[in-house]
């Protein structure tokens, strides 16, 4: 009864930030070999979520955004439950569809994880500004993080969606407001967005080199 009533104080970040500090401890050892590369497929997934849920507190103005992360999600969690066992290191998706020259279909397991990373990238950048003592209002933390991220590799049609989004977000205090968990603190809240990003930004840093070294990091969409 403890233990439940724990897990259900802790927060979101705090969750995701256990995910992540797991990769960490089971990453192997730096090597030059591409074919020992490694991306862990349940934390990976498990940050991906953590976007789906902060979506969800800022409302359905970012439905394009989430639609296409939840599509994704689901190509590379089917692929993995196909078996666990070697797709818990999703660097076997970007293996098998390189063989089977499938990697830059629409609906592949590579394509969806660039397009994942990308959101990362966003998630981020955005977290920084919302950890921060500037004056940038959402609207303005939230566009500068997608034109930094996703919008270099977006059609005018997605890159448009964005731009009508971004009209209707919450503000930043109604945000962090959302993200706390019972009883936390704002300042409780930044060093745990703070901890989190210094997890998530080298775990991005070793997918983008992965990605390179498959050709894959500048995919666009189709």
């Amino acid at each position: 009864m403890k233990r439940r009533r724990e897990s259900e104080k802790k927060s979101e970040i705090r969750s995701t930030i256990e995910e992540l500090s797991m990769a960490v401890k089971l990453k192997p050892a730096a090597v030059a070999d591409r074919q020992a590369s490694h991306i862990p497929t349940g934390p990976f997934l498990s940050v991906c979520n953590f976007i789906l849920q902060l979506l969800d507190k800022i409302g359905p103005t970012m439905t394009v955004l989430r639609n296409d992360i939840f599509q994704n999600i689901q190509r590379l969690e089917t692929l993995c439950e196909s078996d666990p066992a070697t797709y818990s290191n999703s660097v076997e998706m970007l293996k098998k569809e390189a063989v089977e020259g499938n990697a830059r279909k629409v609906d592949s397991c590579s394509r969806a994880l660039v397009w994942l990373t990308r959101s990362l990238d966003l998630l981020a950048i955005l977290l920084q500004k919302l950890a921060s003592d500037g004056v940038e209002s959402m609207e303005e933390m939230v566009e500068d993080s997608y034109n930094k991220t996703m919008k270099p590799w977006h059609g005018w049609i997605s890159a448009t969606a964005y731009r009508v989004a971004l009209k209707l977000l919450p503000d930043k205090q109604t945000l962090m407001d959302l993200l706390m968990a019972k009883g936390q603190n704002l300042d409780s809240l930044k060093d745990e967005i703070k901890t989190l990003i210094s997890l998530l930004v080298p775990f991005l840093e070793d997918a983008h080199s992965i990605l390179r070294s498959y050709g894959l990091d500048r995919l666009k969409s189709p």
